[in-house]
């Protein structure tokens, strides 16, 4: 009996170390798969400000003069300007012309304005925020005067070529004409320009 016994154990110790032996596997790694990670495509704004462009003014010009000689009245006009693109900031110049006829109170009208600008700015991809000033020639019924001008503006690029903004722009015209008729004049300007 004792014999069986030992028998017996031997064949459970046996049969349980080859059924342990069997459930272990093989001897290559396990192939673990990997998850897919979906893979998002982000939009790159367009940001090239370099080179020229022309454009339409449209705006609004208040005149404060010396006496009664203040007014206001719509303007309208024309752009035509380099910018060059570093990076993150943009410089440029530009040229502008706005009819403005504006009656100041009887005294004088007020024909047009002529602009030089320097334009410096900060690149936020498609849209540029600037600071711009400059030397300004207001032309008047008693005369011209050429004066200095300073401001702030903001373009939007709608397209690779079209852009729209608008700048506020202070002037100050000394002895207009030699008339002792002094002048600040506040501009207020919707622009659209085509980048080329």
């Amino acid at each position: 009996m004792k014999t069986m016994q030992k028998i017996s154990l031997s064949l459970a110790t046996a049969g349980t170390l080859l059924g342990t032996t069997a459930l272990a596997g093989n001897l290559a790694d396990p192939v673990v798969e990997s998850v897919a990670t979906p893979v998002y495509d982000v939009p790159v704004a367009a940001s090239d400000w370099t080179g020229f462009y022309g454009g339409l003014n449209l705006g609004y010009g208040d005149v404060d003069g010396t006496g009664a000689a203040d007014g206001d009245d719509t303007t309208y006009g024309v752009h035509l300007g380099y910018d060059y693109d570093f990076g993150d900031y943009v410089l440029g110049a530009e040229l502008e012309y706005d009819d403005a006829d504006i009656d100041l109170g009887g005294a004088a009208n007020t024909d047009s304005v002529s602009r030089i600008k320097l334009r410096g700015g900060y690149d936020l991809g498609r849209t540029l925020i600037y600071a711009t000033a400059g030397a300004a020639k207001l032309q008047t019924s008693i005369g011209d005067d050429t004066g200095e001008f300073f401001g702030l503006g903001v373009a939007y690029q709608v397209t690779d070529q079209f852009t729209v903004g608008g700048e506020v722009l202070e002037h100050r015209f000394d002895d207009i004409g030699g008339t002792g008729v002094d002048a600040d004049a506040t501009t207020f300007n919707f622009r659209g320009s085509y980048r080329f």
